[in-house]
């Protein structure tokens, strides 16, 4: 873990640091599914109690991004097939909600302006995996901003860590890549036409194919 020691800091942002940072090695790949959690090794290395670290830990259990298993040692979560099928059926149900707002909107027109400038930062061509990866969930969560409904921004904020282990864990060079402009394209331009039916349908088409090359049924 990269993390800089968080020892100067005072107490309360002292915590709020130190979860930020174990969330940040965890979604960011440097802690792997599965692996351990050591509270001792977590403190020494960012410099705070094990109680802070112990804090940290558990609001990260509630984020589901760290799991207990036996005698309660902490890993970081493997996310199963199931629960990335569920995740992406969550997805669709809180972006599909989302595009219906939007289209509701007397703000519509300049909500599609804004999304086509999301969209540019998408590619349809291989690169920086880090970069496709912050377009795609920036795209994402700017659809739900638009909406103007401040509950489901924080429900899509809450299930963001799982959305990027997900994604770092399941996408394949083997296969097209979900973060691709291309496969982003449609659900503004339903959007735009205003049809709440057919935007609503496009966006779970959109989530029913990533919880397929993510999740396969048969896995």
């Amino acid at each position: 873990m990269t993390a800089e020691p968080l020892s100067n800091l005072d107490r309360s942002t002292l915590r709020e640091r130190a979860l930020e940072a174990l969330r940040s090695a965890i979604t960011s790949g440097q802690y792997r599914p599965g692996d351990h959690l050591s509270e001792v090794a977590l403190a020494g290395h960012l410099g705070v109690s094990r109680g802070t670290v112990r804090e940290a830990l558990r609001h990260l259990q509630q984020e589901g991004l760290v799991t207990a298993g036996n005698r309660n040692m902490l890993r970081v979560s493997t996310i199963s097939p199931k629960a990335v099928r569920e995740l992406f059926r969550v997805r669709a149900a809180l972006e599909g909600l989302a595009v219906a707002e939007i289209i509701a909107s007397a703000e519509r027109e300049k909500a599609v302006a804004t999304l086509r400038t999301g969209l540019s930062r998408l590619s349809d061509s291989d690169g920086d995996f880090a970069t496709k990866l912050e377009a795609d969930l920036g795209f994402h969560l700017l659809l739900c901003q638009l909406s103007g409904n401040a509950m489901l921004v924080e429900a899509w904020r809450y299930l963001e860590g799982r959305i990027r282990v997900t994604i770092m864990n399941y996408e394949s060079a083997d296969t097209p890549s979900m973060m691709a402009r291309t496969r982003h394209a449609p659900i503004v331009d339903a959007i735009e036409r205003g049809d709440v039916a057919v935007a609503r349908s496009v966006v779970e088409q959109h989530m029913a194919a990533a919880a397929a090359q993510y999740a396969p049924e048969d896995s």
